[in-house]
């Protein structure tokens, strides 16, 4: 298999267009992104397919071998190679998804991408989140014994997101998998993302992303973690979040679509050996 590596700000991802092989089977995902083992990647990127909806289709595999509805830097990602192979040129086209579709813009060189992300919903059926039809706002929830207040939003894929004055890598390593498995409450899992607000315009964020785990910057959890934000009072339309690997600028309207802006760069071209992809190692 040929893999085109891109990274987002460090969120790494393997481009596989279907011209270079077959979709991997979750096994061989997590034999090839593993970090040891194999290329080491925050997901796959699979595409771009024919689909009948947009003009390119694409799938998001994680790590661990699970598909994600959405992901803002494999956007930002597959976009900045549809550009670097000439499928695209300096205009808007569109993308598919299971989160739905996206409308991607590459401009100059490539380093700065701009996707409509879709609008942010908060309710409950939309992200979902167990017990009575609701907007999920302003609501508590118990980790490691202690209690946290919270927010939960779907941009395509589901989010938690938990104002704090003292986000830390720490901190979302610790409580970041107990509040992604909490299936009793949110049952296809959850991203989570320790918000900061730093004042009107700017935000804070440390991720723990559902299928990877901790993670450098994520343009859905920057799109969730920015409408919460609005949506709490706290920020105003343009928010620029300030990720562990950089900034992704963030415009969130007052019915909350999501812009998205950020970089993308390309890292390499890799081959794989077949015989890797075909072996079993343990999960990142």
């Amino acid at each position: 298999m040929r893999f085109h590596k891109y990274h987002a700000l460090g969120n790494d991802y393997l481009v596989l267009d279907p011209k270079d092989g077959p979709a991997p089977t979750p096994i061989q995902t997590q034999a090839i992104c593993h970090r040891n083992f194999g290329l080491g990647s925050d997901g796959i990127l699979y595409g771009p397919m024919d689909t009948e909806d947009a003009d390119f289709g694409l799938r998001i595999l994680n790590p661990d071998g699970s598909e994600a509805e959405k992901s803002g830097n494999g956007l930002r990602i597959f976009a900045r190679y549809l550009r670097d192979q000439n499928r695209v040129g300096a205009d808007p086209f569109s993308v598919s998804t299971l989160g739905g579709n996206v409308v991607c813009q590459v401009f100059e060189s490539g380093d700065r991408i701009e996707v409509e992300m879709g609008r942010v919903s908060f309710h409950s059926e939309d992200i979902p989140v167990t017990g009575e039809p609701r907007e999920v706002v302003d609501e508590e929830i118990e980790v490691n014994g202690k209690s946290y207040g919270y927010s939960s939003a779907t941009i395509g894929n589901p989010h938690v997101v938990l104002p704090m004055d003292d986000p830390s890598k720490e901190l979302a390593e610790s409580i970041g998998p107990v509040i992604e498995n909490m299936t009793s409450l949110f049952p296809n899992r959850t991203n989570v993302q320790l918000l900061k607000v730093l004042d009107r315009n700017n935000i804070q964020i440390e991720i723990w992303e559902r299928g990877a785990g901790y993670t450098l910057a994520s343009g859905s959890s920057s799109s969730a973690a920015a409408a919460v934000a609005r949506k709490i009072g706290a920020c105003d339309e343009d928010i620029t979040v300030h990720c562990p690997g950089g900034q992704i600028g963030i415009r969130v309207s007052d019915d909350f679509q999501i812009t998205m802006t950020g970089p993308a760069t390309r890292v390499g071209l890799f081959e794989m050996d077949d015989a890797v992809t075909n072996q079993s190692f343990p999960v990142i």
